[in-house]
């Protein structure tokens, strides 16, 4: 039986050290500031960065994130630290789960050098999105590499002496286990409901729909993921819509909009939507602010009833949630792992 430790990274997109302008200045710069992200020339987007939006949108977003901060911290480092608890706990010693993030703390690069410290060699990476896009999990790809290999720019020779071997969770949008955890959760979160829904609302973080035409797979795994979630709760064409959120700057993103369907759904006879975020594992600003308090507040500015309005929670650290995520992991550690 093998003795060496198996490193598992669950890598999250981020989140600011606290809900004030000076935090979410440097965490903005960063995420920003990625060409994964916006691939505009940075001689075009560097300026317009930090002579425009770094003076005006942290504060902005400082005020976003004090209306969901937590006593323990961001929501989103509170719930992944929840499930590498809980993954731990279902992998055992043989493995150490660690969190890491691409923008902010405790970041990626801090995360691989723990593992490196630990002297463990060989390491799971979970990007914790379902669905693939340039955007996300090649920007965990990204990072992971940077870190492992210790580069730092084309212009210096690497001297790092020491490179773990690194396999990468697939995206898994069509997971059975991913779609099976989202069925069980939803059905969970209906029974404490003193009313049935009338429409459910299955939205997704867009991203401009020129990355699309120029080859992301986004959206066709969003909406195979939307199908299958459907599919598995049994519900009928007109008993759901798909929509993506979060769309920022004058480009075209993927549509239809996730505000202007919420502000669209009560002349549309909708009196008591559900809305639900499969493209997160994970609660954060996006899903408790963008859906829970913005959202709440399009839907009553369309006409509807704001106490009608329910936001489903995201996996978080939902038990069947876990049991599948430490099978994936356990799947892609096969022939590390001494119990496969």
């Amino acid at each position: 039986m093998s003795t060496r430790r198996i490193g598992v990274l669950l890598a999250q997109l981020g989140t600011p050290d606290a809900p004030t302008p000076q935090a979410l200045r440097p965490y903005l710069k960063q995420f920003l500031s990625d060409m994964r992200v916006i691939d505009y020339s940075p001689f075009v987007w560097q300026p317009i960065l930090r002579g425009i939006i770094l003076n005006t949108r942290p504060r902005r977003s400082a005020r976003l994130y004090q209306r969901i901060w937590m006593e323990e911290g961001s929501p989103l480092l509170v719930y992944s630290k929840q499930q590498a608890a809980g993954v731990q706990a279902r992998l055992g010693a043989e493995y150490r789960v660690i969190v890491g993030m691409r923008y902010g703390n405790p970041s990626i690069g801090d995360a691989m050098a723990q593992l490196e410290s630990d002297g463990i060699d060989r390491i799971v990476v979970v990007p914790m999105y379902p669905q693939f896009s340039c955007t996300t999990t090649a920007s965990i790809y990204d990072a992971v590499y940077q870190a492992a290999a210790g580069r730092r720019c084309p212009l210096f020779h690497e001297r790092k002496r020491f490179v773990p071997t690194l396999r990468f969770v697939e995206p898994f949008h069509d997971h059975p286990g991913y779609v099976a955890a989202m069925r069980d959760h939803l059905k969970e979160r209906l029974s404490q409901l003193a009313h049935t829904p009338d429409k459910f609302v299955i939205t997704f973080h867009g991203i401009p729909q020129r990355y699309i035409d120029t080859g992301d797979p986004y959206r066709k795994q969003c909406e195979h993921s939307a199908y299958l979630l459907a599919q598995a709760m049994g519900w009928r064409e007109d008993d759901w819509l798909m929509c993506f959120q979060s769309r920022f700057g004058p480009e075209k993103w993927l549509e239809p909009y996730t505000d202007k369907t919420l502000e669209a759904l009560a002349n549309r006879g909708v009196t008591r939507p559900l809305v639900f975020s499969p493209g997160f594992v994970t609660d954060c600003l996006e899903t408790l602010d963008e859906l829970g308090n913005e959202g709440r507040h399009q839907f009553a500015d369309g006409g509807g009833d704001p106490e009608n309005y329910v936001l489903a929670p995201c996996l978080n650290a939902y038990p069947g949630w876990l049991d599948v995520l430490a099978q994936l992991i356990q799947t892609n550690a096969l022939g590390w792992d001494s119990s496969t």
